[in-house]
């Protein structure tokens, strides 16, 4: 192991005890430096420990002849969770073996969108946007249809429960294969680095030791998030079209519509 890496993994621990003091003590500007700080080192370590891989004839994935969005939907359904394309991308050729480009996903929700307006619920599953707390759609974020409101809603914690969910999913499903991919591996061990305990130096991350360490941070957000994700669930089930719960609603609607019910609850306890 070179120097570089010793002294960044030093320093990604020393950042990870940071940031839980400075969670611990309520600094929540020092916790967003800190863990600004944490992703770049991070990002570092692998760089860095990408470029001492020895080199090795590439594999290229295979084409596949399903049609892309099942594709996705396929990578989804492993997730379970809303998921960027990146990640759509990495799950797919770690797990499926095929070959998948991140430019072919850009305009892919909103060919969805024009097929469910022209033919509402014609198809078993749309790929649809997750929703943010204003209820606009989630910049970069696919979600499954099917999948109930609360999962295709987003809250503040719900990135972090997110990617904790994702990771474990990965974990699961790599216990389930008699002989994992090299690829999918490295896909666990990527995710696994951004979790505290998830695993340790540069050996493989083990899908065992991963699903415990995100299953207990998972323990201190997962109440507060399900109640942030109700909430927004419940608010766009009251205020949005068909079309605007799968898709998302634009952001200005969104604000006159909200604005338009407080005006209204205002007036109706003045009249009272």
């Amino acid at each position: 192991m070179s120097e570089s890496l010793d002294a960044l993994e030093r320093r990604i621990a020393e950042l990870r005890a940071e940031v839980r003091r400075a969670v611990s003590a309520r600094e929540n500007s020092l916790a967003r430096s800190l863990r600004g700080d944490l992703r770049r080192a991070e990002q570092a370590w692998d760089e860095a420990i990408t470029a001492e891989e020895p080199s090795r004839p590439l594999q290229e994935p295979e084409t596949s002849l399903l049609p892309i969005r099942e594709q996705v939907h396929q990578a989804l359904a492993l997730l379970g969770v809303p998921a960027a394309a990146k990640l759509v991308v990495a799950v797919n050729e770690a797990f499926f073996s095929r070959a998948l480009r991140g430019p072919q996903l850009t305009s892919l929700r909103r060919d969805e969108e024009r097929s469910f307006r022209s033919a509402p619920y014609a198809r078993p599953y749309y790929l649809c946007a997750a929703l943010t707390d204003r209820l606009s759609p989630a910049r970069g974020l696919l979600a499954d249809s099917t999948w109930e409101p609360e999962r295709r809603v987003l809250g503040p914690l719900s990135p972090r429960v997110d990617f904790l969910l994702s990771t474990m999913r990965v974990a699961e499903h790599l216990t389930r294969l008699a002989e994992p991919s090299a690829g999918a591996l490295r896909l666990l061990s990527r995710m696994a680095h951004n979790i505290p305990g998830a695993v340790e130096g540069l050996v493989p991350a083990d899908p065992e030791t991963a699903i415990r360490a995100a299953g207990a941070e998972l323990e201190v957000h997962l109440a507060a998030d399900a109640a942030q994700r109700a909430e927004v669930a419940a608010r766009a089930a009251g205020q949005l079209s068909d079309v605007e719960r799968l898709f998302g609603a634009a952001a200005m609607s969104t604000v006159m519509s909200t604005v338009t019910s407080s005006v209204r609850m205002s007036t109706m306890r003045g009249a009272c």
